[in-house]
This record gives C-alpha cells, sequence and structure tokens, in this order.
C-alpha cells in the first residue's frame, strides 16, 4: 500500500488540506471540479439568495447527478463492449468453420485432381490398347488382302 499524500488546495476561495493515497495532481483535479461546480452554481439565477446548507445540498446533489450520468455511460460503456465481444468471439467461431469447410474442399479438390489424373492416364493406356488393337487390326486386313 503506497503512503498517504497531503496536499493543500483551493475551493471556493479557501485553503483546505487534503490527504489521501493519490497524487496532488488527480487532488487538485477534484478540487478544480468542485470550484466549477461552485462557479456553475453562482451563475444560476436566485442561487445567491439561497441559504448556504441550501446552496451546499443542491451542490452535491448536482455532482451526484454528474456521478450516476457517467456510471449509466459507464455500464452501457461496458454492455456494448460486452456485446462486441462476443460478436467477435462469434464471427472468430465463423471464420474458423468457415476454415474448416475450406480445409475440406481443399482436400476434396485434391483428392478429385488426384482421381481424375488417375482416369486421365487410364484413358491414354486405353486409348493406345485401342489403337494398338486397330491398327493390329488393320496389319491382318492388309495381310489377308495381299
Amino acid at each position: 500500500m503506497s503512503a498517504k499524500k497531503s496536499a493543500e488546495v483551493l475551493i471556493g476561495g479557501r485553503v483546505y488540506t487534503l490527504s489521501g493515497y493519490e497524487e496532488e495532481e488527480y487532488l487538485q483535479k477534484v478540487a478544480a471540479y468542485i470550484n466549477n461546480k461552485l462557479s456553475e452554481f453562482d451563475e444560476v439565477e436566485g442561487a445567491l439568495h439561497l441559504s448556504a446548507d441550501m446552496r451546499a445540498t443542491l451542490i452535491e446533489l448536482n455532482i451526484a447527478d454528474d456521478y450516476f450520468k457517467a456510471k449509466a455511460t459507464i455500464e452501457k460503456q461496458e454492455e456494448d463492449l460486452e456485446r462486441k465481444d462476443k460478436e467477435i468471439y462469434d464471427l472468430k467461431h465463423d471464420l474458423i468453420s468457415g476454415q474448416v469447410k475450406v480445409d475440406a474442399l481443399e482436400e476434396t479438390i485434391s483428392n478429385l485432381e488426384s482421381e481424375k489424373k488417375e482416369l486421365l492416364r487410364i484413358k491414354s493406356k486405353l486409348e493406345a490398347s485401342l489403337e494398338d488393337a486397330l491398327l493390329g487390326s488393320l496389319d491382318l486386313d492388309d495381310k489377308a488382302g495381299h
């Protein structure tokens, strides 16, 4: 666990010492956020006429609203990420299935090409045998005719 740190920050015109495990830069960022909320609230018409408690409560509600909106945005993004992860998984599965089918078809093509070569070899042998038989038959006819 890291050491506790302190930082002096200015919030609403007053200096506060904040302590925590975060870096000073982060604590200054938090103070700047609070100052921004105070400035936003000061710009609202009629806000200056409210009691300090009412102003503080309304600012706290505004900060809580920001928190819940940010949380809802994160939850939506996490759901989107989950959905996209599932889509990616499904696409990978489809790709693998497609590759398996391609591999099987390539093997079938290879087998058919081998079979075709063998059939062409047999055809050539048969043609040569037929040619020899026909020529042999013609030679016999020629000898018989002479």
